[in-house]
């Protein structure tokens, strides 16, 4: 798995010259797309450092460096060897932030504080509808304005498809039938399925 030895030039172009470096976010992407190859069901991939509350101008653009090309080079690569339409992929976080300045405050060090009410995520592959914007907030990237999505509901679409009713996908915890879904209403969300 983790010889890259047989790996064409073309892949390392596509995915940067970091994806010989074992520990670079290249490298684990690739190592991804090696695994989805190999029939692993489930992979997660972690990109640290994101907590900007500070040195936002300092430290967004190494962030955004380690992560671009990687990403794109893992979605045209599932696509070339025909794995993106069964591979569902999930970029995002726990939380977005604000869009209001946080810290010291000058021109050289500024921050985003945490916001839980609106963030984005992305999805592409493994049947989701490519383009699709879902959800709106108001000017100030505030509060959400149309079509929110509960975290519940975006665990309903992702089992559905992944192949699963969450209304009966259940497992046995403390003696009770628990769904991944929680015990409120949730739906999976038709606009984002293709």
């Amino acid at each position: 798995l983790t010889d890259l030895s047989q790996e064409s030039q073309h892949t390392f172009e596509l995915y940067g010259e970091a994806a010989k470096q074992p520990g670079t976010f290249a490298n684990t992407v690739l190592m991804a797309r090696r695994l989805a190859e190999r029939g692993v069901r489930f992979i997660q991939v972690y990109h640290n450092n994101w907590d900007h509350h500070s040195n936002v101008g300092g430290r967004m653009p190494d962030q955004c460096k380690d992560v671009d090309q990687p990403c794109h080079a893992l979605l045209e690569d599932l696509k070339q060897r025909g794995l993106l339409e069964d591979t569902l992929i999930i970029w995002g976080g726990e939380f977005g932030r604000t869009i209001y300045t946080q810290g010291t405050l000058s021109k050289e060090n500024y921050g985003r504080d945490h916001h839980p009410r609106c963030f984005t995520i992305w999805m592409a592959g493994g049947g989701v509808k490519g383009g699709t914007i879902y959800g709106e907030t108001d000017e100030f990237s505030y509060n959400i304005v149309r079509d929110p999505c509960h975290i519940r509901d975006f665990h309903a679409t992702i089992l559905q498809l992944l192949g699963f009713d969450h209304e009966r996908f259940s497992f046995k915890f403390q003696g009770l039938e628990q769904k991944l879904t929680g015990v409120l209403p949730a739906r999976p969300i038709p606009e984002l399925l293709a």
